[in-house]
């Protein structure tokens, strides 16, 4: 049920005149093109394919995907391709789609690489330029950890030269709540205060040492960044990591920077050797070549992708996955297993039986609302559903785009929320008023609402069949 009312509540809440675009789009789109170029039945040939995959590189290269990484991409989807009978049920654009498919999912990594936990405490070292989003990495990653593995996390502040960095640690550390070590000593709520400066080595030998002190599963230590990468830098973080001997050293790399990005990973992994790559900004516009790059060029594993600016907003890289998403495919898996972390099962149910009653009110559709708007950013949820960024190409989905619908609710009576059946001309222009809308939004998001019912009333049906 939980997936139906998703896809349901997106078309309640979209606003046409607004246009959005995904990191991926425009290479989604010239795939598209490419494999519709792709002709002929029985068999498919070098011939009937040669314009099909010179389309395909050129769309990685204008999505800023490294040349050689094109070349060997294309060269290896040609080959896979070459000679494959075409069933009589299968077009031979859809048998490249999923050759392609199936080629990118391996280009990014194959299979989803699980982070290094090993040691007690098990510490994780991070790296990275800055403004990549480390020190908000590690505060994601901390969450991730907390919420979802059942550790207790300690951050080290180790960024000992940019203003205010150990600050934005602290207050971060406070919203997730793990406790953050700089120096000076532990410096959460009403403890001390760091000390300006401090050796960063120490620091971190210092926080392990205390999260080992008093039992703490995981620490976290943030580095400082540099504008550019320089000799400093380098030296500095390749000694933290010699004094610490981190389970996991993992370079944090925003994917707006296009092949930049790229270059970096390769210039800190010849340095560091680290283990596994995370790319943050990945809600942004960019044209998204990093991710498909990055994994070839260094040879190690995309394990995290960032995609909003919420704590919660951290998903574990799925090369699969992702390869569905940049063929137009959706991610529905991802997609259901944020809406079971959220979806409360005794809630849910009580929801069901109310549906079943043709009892659903508009106190179980904010409910709803709510528990959607824990999933994550609105952008990112409808990317997940097949055919949904095609639908709704030139629409716009904001994080605020449930207020107006919020609005209205609250400006009912209680009585008028649990019996929309209340809701007569009078109460509808009191209502309009109260939330700032006119009537013609009111009835609209009303007939959507009864919409919504009816929709859920039959899933219930059809699963109890």
């Amino acid at each position: 049920m939980a997936y139906a009312c998703i896809c349901h509540f997106f078309f309640v809440i979209l606003q046409p005149q607004l246009i959005w675009s995904t990191m991926f789009d425009n290479l989604s789109e010239r795939l598209e093109r490419s494999f519709k170029i792709l002709k002929g039945e029985g068999r498919i040939t070098e011939i009937n394919i040669a314009e099909t995959v010179k389309d395909i590189r050129k769309a990685l290269l204008e999505a800023d995907v490294n040349y050689k990484t094109a070349k060997q991409f294309t060269d290896q989807v040609k080959e896979k391709a070459l000679g494959q009978n075409v069933i009589n049920a299968v077009r031979p654009g859809q048998l490249m789609i999923k050759i392609t498919h199936d080629e990118l999912a391996a280009l990014m990594g194959g299979e989803a690489q699980e982070i290094n936990l090993k040691g007690s405490p098990a510490v994780i070292l991070m790296s990275g330029l800055q403004g990549s989003g480390k020190t908000t990495f590690a505060s994601k990653l901390a969450n991730y950890l907390q919420t979802k593995k059942g550790k207790r996390v300690m951050l080290a502040a180790c960024d000992v030269y940019r203003p205010a960095a150990i600050e934005q640690l602290r207050v971060l550390g406070e919203q997730i709540g793990a406790k953050v070590f700089a120096n000076g000593g532990l410096i959460n709520g009403d403890a001390a205060k760091p000390l300006n400066g401090g050796d960063p080595v120490k620091i971190a030998q210092d926080a392990i040492a205390e999260a080992r002190k008093f039992g703490y599963d995981v620490v976290i230590v943030d580095t400082a960044g540099r504008l550019a990468i320089d000799e400093q830098m380098m030296n500095e973080i390749a000694a933290i990591k010699q004094a610490i001997q981190p389970s996991e050293t993992l370079f944090v790399v925003d994917a707006m920077t296009g092949q930049d990005a790229v270059n970096t990973a390769k210039e800190f992994n010849d340095r560091l050797d680290f283990d596994g790559v995370i790319l943050t900004k990945l809600d942004g516009d960019a044209r998204g070549g990093a991710a498909l790059s990055i994994r070839s060029v260094v040879n190690k594993p995309i394990k995290f992708i960032g995609t909003g600016e919420k704590m919660e907003a951290l998903d574990v890289f799925h090369p699969a996955r992702m390869a569905d998403r940049i063929l137009g495919m959706g991610d529905v898996v991802s997609l259901v297993e944020r809406a079971q972390e959220q979806y409360d099962e005794e809630e849910a149910r009580r929801v069901a039986k109310k549906i079943a009653k043709n009892q659903f009110d508009f106190n179980d559709f904010m409910g709803q609302l709510n528990q959607i708007k824990k999933m994550g950013s609105m952008k990112d949820l409808m990317g997940m559903i097949p055919g949904m960024d095609k639908a709704m190409k030139n629409v716009e989905i904001s994080d605020d785009a449930f207020k107006p619908i919020e609005a209205m609710i609250n400006s009912m009576t209680p009585a008028e929320r649990s019996n929309p059946a209340l809701l007569n001309g009078s109460r509808k222009n009191r209502i309009a008023k109260g939330a700032g809308v006119t009537i013609v939004e009111l009835n609209r998001f009303l007939k959507q609402f009864e919409q919504t019912s009816k929709m859920m009333r039959k899933v219930q049906q059809m699963k109890r069949k």
